[in-house]
């Protein structure tokens, strides 16, 4: 058995509020997981994460019904140009673009998502994501900008924070509504569908407890299904893949385009589309590059802490 492995990776673009990525890598009998909730999730939120990462380490992953998946590349908030460069060089039909970086982006968005059509031409997808930084006004105002400005949008995924603000937002415009936040961070995840909240539910391996874990979420829900990074490197990728590569059905291009938000992989050959095409695998990569990617030794404490803590909170709460 080795030690878990703690990485710090510089990133090409603040994305989420960071600019360097951490997490821990695990190995066991199965292959190797990775372990990276993010700084400000707490234990008990990090306890999900955990046993992500124990399942492909010790357990492995269901059998997939598909060999590859259709991927979308990811925008961040940047220039048009910048923007153009990304769909571009993705080789992916389809966009996810980040939009509400800012108060008072709308201008500088709408800029963005009208560059990214462009690039793609007619027949691409445009997706936006908001991280639910609009309340329920701002997000009706500025989905029928952007969808007017996008030539027609895909989706717009988690516009507001709450179950009840997403189904206000559904109720009064045309764009279908993707749930991430409120599928992955509430104690019910259930309560979207119920709710009429959404018609597209964003599933993320990792925050979800595991593969068999939101394959559950999955059929339970009765949504359609986009599985996404949580901006892992190509160990906890290839976890991700695997639930998108189980899922009955998959009808939309997934959020796997996070790996060029890093500067560099813990792996030998990082796992980035080709074609707008990543192909399922059967157990995560080697990380080759976890000791030259190293954290630095004060980050290494504070990861090996919290990995104490969420172990023993997970032995607690286990049956």
């Amino acid at each position: 058995m080795l030690d878990p492995a703690v990485y710090a990776i510089p990133m090409t673009t603040r994305f989420r509020g960071i600019t360097v990525r951490e997490g821990m890598l695990l190995h066991g009998p199965a292959g190797w997981g990775e372990f990276c909730p993010f700084a400000d999730y707490d234990d008990a939120e990090s306890a999900a994460w955990l046993a992500a990462a124990v399942e492909a380490a010790e357990e492995g992953w269901p059998e997939p019904v598909r060999d590859r998946v259709p991927v979308n590349c990811i925008v961040p908030a940047v220039g048009p140009e910048r923007a153009q460069e990304i769909v571009r060089a993705s080789g992916c039909s389809t966009a996810k673009v980040k939009v509400a970086d800012a108060p008072g982006s709308l201008p500088d968005d709408l800029e963005r998502v009208a560059a990214v059509r462009d690039a793609l031409g007619p027949r691409g997808a445009v997706r936006v994501d908001a991280n639910a930084r609009w309340d329920v006004d701002e997000a009706v105002a500025a989905i029928r900008a952007l969808d007017r400005a996008a030539g027609g949008l895909q989706y717009v995924e988690q516009p507001c924070r709450t179950i009840e603000e997403l189904a206000a937002v559904r109720r009064q415009v045309d764009v279908p509504i993707a749930a991430d936040e409120s599928i992955r961070r509430a104690e019910d995840p259930l309560r979207v569908a119920v709710a009429g909240a959404a018609d597209i539910a964003v599933l993320k391996c990792a925050p979800l407890g595991g593969v068999r874990r939101a394959l559950a979420v999955a059929e339970a829900c009765g949504l359609p299904c986009v599985v996404s990074s949580a901006l892992e490197t190509s160990v906890g990728l290839a976890a991700e893949l695997a639930l998108a590569g189980a899922l009955p059905d998959l009808d939309l291009a997934c959020g796997f385009g996070t790996g060029a938000l890093l500067t560099a992989d813990v792996v030998a050959d990082p796992l980035v589309p080709s074609d707008g095409w990543l192909p399922v695998l059967r157990q995560a990569p080697e990380p080759v590059h976890r000791e030259a990617l190293a954290a630095p030794a004060d980050r290494k404490r504070w990861w090996q802490a919290r990995l104490a803590r969420v172990t023993a909170l997970n032995s607690i709460m286990e049956p």
